[in-house]
């Protein structure tokens, strides 16, 4: 087993969620939303991203808007729906229970052994 596909799909399992939170307060366009997911060392590339642009989107959860960029052609900046907003609520609320569960299991001793 490789320790480098586990890893993947640890980071695919959490991508979504990251997404939305990028978006939570403000629209974003692509190369936004892959910088900040770059500057917190979770690497993603364009061919991962846009498939699961579309996904959220066509679930209601994102919205976009075409601007006109003073550098190049338009740009298409997604946002987070009201039903986006509430769904990120949940992932986040449910992101803490999890958090605590795995740290509860990986940093407790094990009281078969003791």
């Amino acid at each position: 087993m490789k320790i480098e596909n586990t890893k993947a799909q640890m980071r695919k399992g959490v991508l979504e969620y990251c997404i939305l939170s990028v978006l939570r307060d403000n629209d974003a366009y692509v190369a936004e939303i892959l910088d900040t997911l770059k500057d917190a060392k979770l690497l993603v590339v364009e061919g991962t991203i846009y498939p699961l642009l579309t996904r959220l989107k066509n679930a209601g959860l994102l919205n976009y808007r075409w601007e006109e960029s003073t550098s190049g052609p338009p740009r298409k900046y997604y946002g987070l729906t009201d039903t986006g907003q509430l769904f990120l609520k949940e992932l986040t609320h449910t992101w803490g229970e999890l958090q605590t569960a795995v740290t509860i299991v990986t940093t407790q001793k094990n009281k078969n052994h003791e």
